[in-house]
């Protein structure tokens, strides 16, 4: 599983009706952004020590919370007294990229190395669905360096939000998920060949049929409320866009046999007994450069987690 892991003025965030539109606006001002990021990070510090999903409910959202709560789910069940590993997070050289956009929600990305994964990037995004509402990660995703793009901002240093119908790109923001869904059913699409397309689908296939135990998959798209897709526009045209997937993977074992065992943290987020078969329920957040024009999507990152499991 992946181990992801205020009254604020009108003007900086609120949303203001001009002439009866609403007035474009930064999402947050820059300290804002950074108190979002410092809240986030003492809480979900707080809840990995205690293993306790209740210290930084209110600070996850979207695919992160369903992957943060299972993970402390799991290790609750499997260590009621707390997390005896625990080190706590630290994250700096935080690059903070906020867009200007109208109305609910508002969000940012922030960027920021991590004393943990080596020198992956850490990427979050932090939504907002309205004033009275806090700050809540809604994605996290570990990218390589090297492979971040460069964002499009005006003279005030803000970016700019692309629109989930967007049609200026090789596929709509809006329809990743489900086109990404697609293509990890039947290698078709447009999505490049690397670790998050071609060759997960490779593991798959090796996995799905082992000495006494078969392995299916469905992939679903997640693209409503807190699972909608978040897109900025970098500085060639295109778009780093933040998205959500939802599988299943089921292993069924050969008659005469059983299922073997999953491990201690799957075993605490499965219902029944395990025994011919097990189905487990995986969100997995991504984010992926959409070429402007036509081209091939990139997945850059992939963080997944289990989120429940069923033994039959």
């Amino acid at each position: 599983m992946a181990a992801c892991v205020t009254a604020l003025s009108l003007t900086a965030s609120g949303c203001v009706v001009v002439h009866g539109e609403k007035e474009v606006l930064p999402s947050a001002t820059k300290a804002e952004a950074a108190k979002a990021l410092q809240q986030f990070t003492t809480a979900y510090n707080k809840a990995d020590k205690a293993y306790d999903s209740s210290l930084d409910a209110d600070y996850v959202t979207g695919a992160l919370g369903d992957i943060d709560s299972a993970r402390l789910k799991a290790g609750k069940a499997l260590n009621p007294g707390g997390n005896a590993a625990h080190t706590p997070l630290e994250l700096s050289d935080v690059t903070y990229t906020i867009p200007k956009k109208a109305g609910w929600p508002r969000w940012f990305v922030a960027d920021a190395a991590g004393n943990k994964f080596g020198s992956a990037r850490w990427l979050f995004v932090f939504t907002r669905g309205g004033l009275n509402e806090p700050w809540e990660a809604a994605y996290l995703t570990l990218v390589a360096p090297g492979d971040l793009p460069k964002f499009k901002t005006d003279k005030a240093g803000w970016a700019e939000a692309v629109p989930a119908n967007s049609t200026e790109l090789a596929v709509p923001p809006g329809d990743l998920s489900k086109t990404y869904a697609a293509y990890l059913k039947d290698g078709k699409g447009v999505f490049a060949p690397g670790r998050h397309t071609s060759e997960w689908r490779a593991d798959r296939e090796k996995d799905a049929k082992r000495p006494g135990l078969v392995s299916q998959f469905i992939d679903e798209p997640l693209t409503s409320g807190d699972y909608a897709p978040l897109a900025l526009r970098t500085t060639d045209g295109d778009a780093l866009v933040f998205f959500t997937t939802r599988y299943y993977e089921k292993r069924t074992a050969y008659a005469g046999t059983d299922v073997p065992s999953p491990g201690k943290a799957v075993e605490a987020l499965t219902k029944g007994e395990i025994k011919q078969s097990l189905t487990m329920e995986i969100v997995s957040n991504e984010v992926a450069l959409d070429p402007k024009g036509s081209g091939k999507v990139q997945v850059i990152g992939r963080t997944q987690g289990l989120t429940s499991a069923k033994g039959e």
